[in-house]
């Protein structure tokens, strides 16, 4: 579904992300892993048009044929079928939890540009967006603004808008970022639910989070891949415990009441890299 060939990406003198040659599969959970400024956030940046590599090639599966979206804006990448959420939470604050994700969904349509119908002349991207919200449980929200639901909800909607025009590649961006630990479950369970229908690329710092969900590790350190494979295999790899996970061990995932008993201790990634 999506695969980058000696991608890079350097500012200056600084090399964010270095040569890397990357694979997600169709039905792929893929975690991306690393180190704060490893360059995890670099690269879904790079992957989705934000920002331009200095070399390399990215590509999408665009039905049987696969297309390079190297140089392709941030539109070109979501219209063909690679959306993504943030690390901040990046919503219409003061529109309704519905708005957000009618737009969305008529953003990735052909009526994205027929700004002066009314919006409720727009029934199918308001079916749509209904249908989202019930998916991620944000039903009961829906006329709720944005900016009155809690963090953790917020979250939530951030994926609903990633859905929005039905993707084919989700890129999370540390979805469970400042969620509560009454929440983290929640977001856990739509983790796993959205990626029984597409590809998933998700940014985690939680490792307990990471080796329960992931059929497959990536792991970042400087800008370049260090490790990859199963979580049992990158959880037990030397230099990625040198690198990153130093004393990790499995802690209990308890869905319900609080968040895993054993923590990297990371601190979110800085922005750019």
């Amino acid at each position: 579904m999506l695969r980058t060939s000696g991608l890079t990406k350097e500012f200056g003198g600084l090399t964010a992300v270095s040569d890397v040659d990357f694979a997600l599969d169709d039905g792929e959970l893929c975690s991306l892993i690393g180190p704060n400024g490893a360059g995890k956030t670099t690269f879904f940046n790079l992957l989705t048009g934000v920002l331009t590599p200095t070399r390399g090639t990215i590509e999408v599966r665009d039905g049987g044929d696969w297309r390079d979206v190297t140089d392709a804006t941030p539109y070109e990448t979501a219209s063909l079928g690679l959306h993504r959420s943030y690390q901040i939470t990046n919503v219409f604050p003061t529109s309704t939890v519905l708005e957000n994700v009618r737009v969305a969904a008529q953003a990735a349509s052909d009526d994205s540009f027929k700004l002066w119908r009314n919006a409720g002349a727009f029934e199918e991207h308001i079916e749509e967006a209904y249908a989202i919200l019930d998916r991620v449980g944000l039903a009961d929200e829906a006329e709720t603004p944005a900016e009155s639901l809690s963090h953790g909800a917020k979250r939530q909607l951030e994926v609903a808008v990633a859905l929005a025009g039905d993707p084919d590649v989700l890129l999370l961006d540390e979805p469970n970022a400042g969620v509560s630990s009454e929440s983290v479950g929640e977001i856990i369970d739509l983790i796993e639910d959205v990626a029984t229908d597409h590809a998933v690329l998700l940014v985690e710092h939680n490792m307990d989070i990471v080796m329960n969900v992931s059929d497959r590790v990536v792991v970042l350190n400087q800008g370049a891949v260090i490790a990859e494979g199963d979580p049992a295999e990158v959880r037990n790899d030397p230099t990625v415990q040198e690198a990153y996970l130093g004393g990790y061990e499995a802690g209990s995932l308890d869905r319900d009441r609080e968040t895993p008993t054993e923590e990297t201790g990371a601190d979110p990634e800085e922005g750019a890299a």
